[in-house]
């Protein structure tokens, strides 16, 4: 509708009708995670209601299940998505043969793309849905067509993305082939009953590695810095905030209701295969991010070096591990979209995200400063952010696994975080010696320069792009205060990592049995 109407419409009403719709999408979100957080964990919704019966029915049914991480991913992207247009508010110039309205629209369909991912309870609707998100992402990383690098990093995204898309997809023919399903819970009832062998194994690895290609996970990391260099800075806060978690969340979701039976993929494997890509991951991340001088290509990396650790969290497989990860997760999309916020409108002020070219400069933007500070402290995981107790209780589970991983942990965060602070401290107070052979401030720009988002420099910061960092910042640092936030994530990852309750849930409409998610 945004775009059928939007070359009739001022850009004032476009912003508006597309903050409607995300607002409304977002109540609904939350109030669904309210419901299955008072009532039955799971809600199940089979389309057209073709519900299983028993008698021969095959796959024909497909069905929406709300368990707690479900729904909470799809209530934060929901709330990110409001962040962004509200962030975005009539200050994002879109090219100016685009038609007005086109930027809302898109977010809104990656919105739907992403809440679709994360409510889907058929595998072949996940790879649509999953597509369905790569696409829009593509087009908003190359929004600004017209110019040479955001076509590049787009094109690049979109080829990575299509390979992972192509794994994908071959091995969902493969399970389909041995099992004639395509539910998630019916291909791993049908899996149970036989034994694992190199079919199951080869459909495992493909599906995994077309989810860790969105979640940017060592080899597959290198789309993520090009494209975050070029897209639109509304479009950073979804790509860090929440897409790459919705990776590490396929991969983790297909794993525990499809291979995590007796006919699936051992745990040992499982465990010695993710830990070994999310320690490489979080390594080689942590150290690419403290080398950068381009912001926004040292949050991406700071975000590679987080799909690690997910990957480590989630990787020992068991419930607490989970639990962590979920919490972790969810502070780090608040703390990482406010970074992106405050670094643009970095961009927009100075025409420039350049580490040296911005020293000293920003030292009248204290607002902005402090936010970006305390952005660096929560990523290096200082309580009593969200980010501390996630990772707290994320390493203390990889740590019964190898305690050398309680170290990965508290390294990988303190370089990430000490690259934040040490470039918010250059920038914002001037510290440190200038780099030699950097041009003063005030200099003619310099090839690689960025350009502003907004028609001509902010000298006026709106109050929208900065009450949003402020605000996701202190949701993150709500998470890590409200003890029901963290008992509820207790009891969502428990859930999340069974099996069983999963397939009962889904097939044979049993709620959760009273005891599952307790969390001693």
């Amino acid at each position: 509708m945004l775009v059928a109407v939007g070359r009739r419409l001022p850009r004032i009403a476009t912003d508006a009708l597309g903050s409607v719709f995300a607002v409304a999408t977002a109540l609904v979100a939350v109030r669904a995670l309210a419901g299955v957080a008072h009532t039955s964990p799971y809600a199940v919704e089979w389309l057209g209601g073709w519900r299983p019966t028993g008698q021969g029915d095959g796959g024909v049914g497909i069905a929406l299940v709300g368990d707690p991480v479900s729904l909470g991913l799809a209530a934060l992207t929901s709330l990110l998505v409001v962040a962004v247009l509200v962030y975005s508010w009539r200050y994002f110039e879109e090219p100016p043969r685009r038609q007005s309205g086109s930027f809302p629209a898109l977010i809104l369909l990656f919105q739907a793309g992403m809440c679709g991912f994360c409510l889907t309870g058929d595998l072949f609707n996940a790879f649509v849905f999953f597509e369905l998100m790569g696409v829009v992402a593509y087009a908003l990383t190359g929004f600004r067509v017209e110019e040479r690098r955001p076509l590049q990093g787009a094109l690049a995204f979109g080829v990575v993305g299509s390979l992972g898309g192509y794994a994908m997809l071959l091995g969902i023919g493969l399970l389909y082939a041995r099992t004639g399903e395509l539910g998630l819970a019916r291909i791993g009832r049908q899996l149970d009953e036989g034994r694992p062998d190199a079919l199951v194994l080869a459909a495992f690895v493909l599906v995994t590695t077309g989810m860790l290609v969105k979640a940017a996970a060592v080899p597959f990391h290198f789309w993520l810095p090009d494209a975050h260099a070029v897209a639109p800075t509304p479009v950073c806060l979804l790509l860090s905030g929440v897409m790459v978690e919705l990776g590490v969340y396929g991969a983790a979701r297909v794993y525990w209701t499809v291979f995590a039976g007796p006919g699936g993929v051992p745990a040992g494997t499982l465990t010695r295969t993710f830990l070994a890509v999310g320690v490489m991951t979080a390594l080689l991340g942590a150290v690419m991010c403290w080398q950068q001088r381009h912001l926004k290509r040292l949050l991406a990396f700071s975000t590679v070096a987080h799909t690690g650790l997910f990957l480590v969290g989630l990787g020992v497989l068991t419930p607490e591990g989970t639990s962590g990860t979920v919490l972790y997760a969810l502070a780090h999309a608040g703390v990482k979209a406010a970074l992106f916020a405050c670094a643009g409108i970095l961009l927009d002020r100075y025409a420039s995200v350049d580490e040296h070219q911005l020293y000293g400069r920003a030292r009248e933007l204290r607002l902005t400063g402090g936010l970006f500070l305390l952005g660096g402290l929560a990523l290096c995981g200082l309580p009593p952010f969200g980010t501390s107790l996630g990772k707290a209780v994320a390493e203390e589970a990889a740590g019964h696994t190898a305690h050398w991983l309680v170290v990965l942990f508290v390294l990988v965060s303190a370089v990430m975080g000490g690259a934040v602070l040490r470039a918010g401290l250059r920038i914002f107070a001037g510290a440190g010696a200038r780099a030699r052979g950097e041009e003063p401030a005030g200099s003619a720009r310099t090839q690689g320069d960025e350009d502003p988002e907004t028609r001509t420099r902010l000298r006026r910061i709106p109050a929208t792009m900065l009450a949003v960092p402020a605000v996701l910042l202190a949701a993150s640092l709500a998470i890590g205060l409200v003890p029901e936030l963290a008992a509820f994530a207790g009891r969502a990852g428990h859930l999340f990592a069974s099996h069983e309750i999963y397939a009962a849930a889904v097939l044979d409409g049993r709620p959760a049995p009273q005891h599952a998610g307790q969390v001693p």
